[in-house]
């Protein structure tokens, strides 16, 4: 049985950390500690969502769940799938309004999420203050490297970057312009911007 000690790590680790172990455990329980009631709830329900049985104790510092196999679950009906790539763009350094703070961490964790997806991005596109992500010094930048890793292309507005005084300072991805961006939002099959 795997047991994965999260109690002390934010979202989404414990989720992120829970569904490699579930993919991992190839039809074995999986033991996962978490350190408060959202974490609870979003591990439950994304294991629930991969066909496991969730049995929950109270635990000191937080709770344990067992992921059991259980029946494989249903497909989720939907559209039919968008032909063509996928794509983001992110135009800001931060995700909403109301606390910069905040957005910066919502939009590191936005980052490392989509590496996780199934089938993540073929292309990410930085425009306007979201070039700062690809610089030195971002927090960003080991999420970012791993996406390029992956395989994604990342590319930075050059407008952007001049702007900004960056263009110096890209530690990831490739400098972009503006024809390229809108043409491959034109062509996307699906287009994701947090």
């Amino acid at each position: 049985m795997t047991t994965i000690d999260c109690r002390n790590d934010q979202c989404p680790t414990p989720v992120v950390e829970a569904r490699k172990a579930i993919l991992a455990a190839a039809g074995r329980t999986v033991t996962i500690l978490v350190g408060d009631e959202t974490a609870r709830e979003n591990v439950s329900r994304m294991a629930k969502n991969q066909g496991c049985e969730v049995a929950v104790a109270t635990v000191e510092g937080g709770y344990q769940l067992s992921l059991a196999p259980g029946e494989t679950p249903l497909p989720a009906t939907s559209a039919a799938p968008a032909s063509g790539k996928t794509v983001a763009l992110i135009a800001a350094e931060t995700i909403g309004s109301g606390d910069d703070e905040l957005g910066a961490v919502l939009m590191k964790n936005f980052l490392i999420t989509l590496r996780e997806l199934e089938t993540p991005p073929e292309q990410i596109f930085f425009m306007n203050g979201g070039v700062k992500l690809t610089v030195t010094g971002s927090d960003a930048l080991e999420a970012l490297n791993q996406l390029a890793c992956m395989g994604v292309d990342i590319a930075s507005c050059g407008l952007c970057l001049d702007f900004f005084g960056l263009k110096e300072q890209l530690a990831v991805g490739r400098v972009g312009n503006m024809l390229e961006t809108v043409q491959a939002l034109a062509s996307a099959g699906r287009v994701i911007r947090p």
